[in-house]
């Protein structure tokens, strides 16, 4: 390969929603199914997503919530119950009317096809979202203050019947985890829900290096049916939004609607306060977007299949035995003395009969963070020949075996660290204070421009009046704590630009997927 060429075509630059496909493709992550909208997770972006489901559910179970399972078919009229959450949700939803087929031969093309029979007397919908399903068990569950408050998650598929798809991003299914919570006062449940939404930003800068902006959604934004709304904002390459995460605090919507009742403290009957919160295989997505190059995907340490790769370096057969050896021995050696946040360095000798070359830009495209040459000079001089993924994957590096073998953490917590203030300088540089109405209108003209971050005191109105006009949302209003630098907050006047009224709320809105 050329030092002009990339391993992806296109590039970023050239056309980033194809770079976008071909990344995923190059990395062998997933591919289109026959089944309209859905997508086949390989096996690689599966154990990604594998290992955004183990840190995080150890997350969770730290902070006192279960695991439980909850029907994948909900009855029509569970929804109907609650119709602000139905009506937001009645354009995706799958519907099940019938429960079996019915094998009939065509008479003029003696082929035999398959009927639906069977009418149900009362349709099914494929899960969107599980509020309503889990409602109806937290009333059976629920009788005395003493059974509250009741933590649990799920682990599942959600369908979606998505009109523009896109692999991790937006898909008919998708997986997922959605917390469900009950709780005997408001303040417990808010607490509640800001705790999910500061665990989330935590996780996903921790985890996955993306630093996120964490704020409310306003009304027009918030979850159907929810009284608040909080949300984990990420900003990837092409300078548009992914809602990364959401915390929901639900009030007694849904627990009048299900009738999630108990006796309180002074013997009265009282509705739970609920909550609902979840993030999805969208993560996945966001990390493509947010740190991949133009020879393919990067992958932050935590979440790397393989977080260490060594390449047996074998010219002659009289030293290849030699040489697997002491790849093997040094592989040994990590994952049986090394750990990274607790867990056991995760490591592979590619040993497949292939070019050398082959297998380093394999290894690139798939985004591991650490390859490892080994030749027979090597062994001689007790080195290795070590290959970062954060930096140009020309660039290397000769070190003793037994100095990487003490240093392999440092090198992938460092590659993380590069990899989040990468990110973060980027964001940072893409989020422009804006004052004054035209300076608003003129921002969007351009096609990916970035965020906009304004004093705001319109109404729900006003603000869709906007979002139409410019194809642009409100993605969260920050909260004090945001991470927005003090000299961008200091640009932000107190006057409303678009209204002019007096303001101490500021929003920021951008494009997003």
């Amino acid at each position: 390969m050329s030092a002009s060429q990339t391993a992806i075509q296109p590039t970023r630059e050239q056309d980033f929603p194809e770079w976008y496909q071909q990344v995923i493709k190059a990395a062998d992550l997933a591919e289109n199914s026959e089944t309209r909208g859905c997508m086949v997770i390989k096996p690689w972006g599966y154990g990604i997503w594998e290992l955004i489901q183990q840190q995080l559910d150890r997350r969770f179970k730290a902070t006192g919530h279960e695991n439980a399972y909850f029907p994948l078919l909900i009855p029509l009229s569970y929804l109907e119950k609650e119709a602000e959450h139905a009506e937001g949700f009645a354009t995706e939803c799958a519907v099940v009317t019938h429960h079996r087929l019915e094998a009939v031969k065509d008479e003029v093309t003696g082929k035999t096809k398959m009927i639906p029979t069977g009418e149900l007397a009362e349709p099914y919908v494929i899960r969107p979202t599980s509020e309503t399903i889990i409602g109806a068990a937290f009333a059976r569950w629920v009788q005395s203050y003493r059974d509250l408050p009741l933590l649990i998650n799920q682990w599942a598929n959600v369908m979606r019947w998505e009109m523009r798809p896109r692999l991790f991003l937006r898909t008919a299914e998708f997986l997922w985890q959605e917390g469900h919570t009950a709780h005997e006062t408001k303040a417990e449940a808010i607490v509640e829900t800001r705790m999910i939404h500061g665990l989330y930003e935590e996780f996903l800068r921790d985890h996955l290096a993306i630093p996120v902006i964490p704020g409310e959604k306003t009304e027009n934004e918030r979850f159907p049916g929810a009284d608040m709304t909080l949300t984990v904002e990420a900003m990837v390459q092409d300078r548009k939004a992914i809602q990364a995460g959401t915390s929901h605090y639900l009030g007694q919507n849904f627990s009048k609607a299900q009738d999630i009742s108990f006796t309180g403290r002074d013997g009265t009957q009282d509705f739970a306060h609920t909550t609902s919160w979840g993030v999805s295989t969208r993560l996945i997505g966001t990390l493509i977007m947010a740190h991949s190059d133009d020879d393919g995907l990067v992958l932050p340490p935590r979440v790397a299949t393989k977080q260490v790769v060594i390449i047996p370096v074998t010219p002659k057969e009289d030293t290849k035995e030699a040489v697997l050896a002491s790849c093997q021995a040094l592989a040994e050696t990590l994952r049986t003395t090394r750990t990274f946040h607790g867990d056991p360095i995760r490591v592979n000798v590619d040993t497949r009969d292939i070019q050398g070359g082959q297998k380093k830009w394999d290894w690139v495209k798939k985004g591991t963070p650490i390859r490892i040459e080994i030749g027979p000079r090597d062994i001689e001089s007790r080195k290795v020949c070590m290959q970062r993924r954060d930096q140009a994957p020309t660039e290397k590096s000769f070190m003793d075996k037994e100095e990487f073998i003490q240093k392999v953490t440092d090198i992938l917590q460092n590659i993380h660290d590069n990899l989040l203030n990468n990110a973060t300088q980027f964001r940072d540089a893409n989020i422009i204070a804006c004052n004054d109405v035209a300076e608003f209108h003129a921002h969007w003209s351009k096609e990916n421009p970035g965020w906009l971050l304004t004093p705001w005191a319109g109404t729900s109105d006003e603000e869709e009046q906007l979002s139409k006009q410019h194809k642009i949302t409100i993605r969260c209003l920050p909260i004090p704590e945001a991470g927005l630098s003090k000299e961008l907050l200091e640009k932000v006047d107190g006057a409303c630009f678009f209204t002019g009224k007096p303001s101490q709320t500021i929003a920021i809105w951008g494009r997003s997927y």
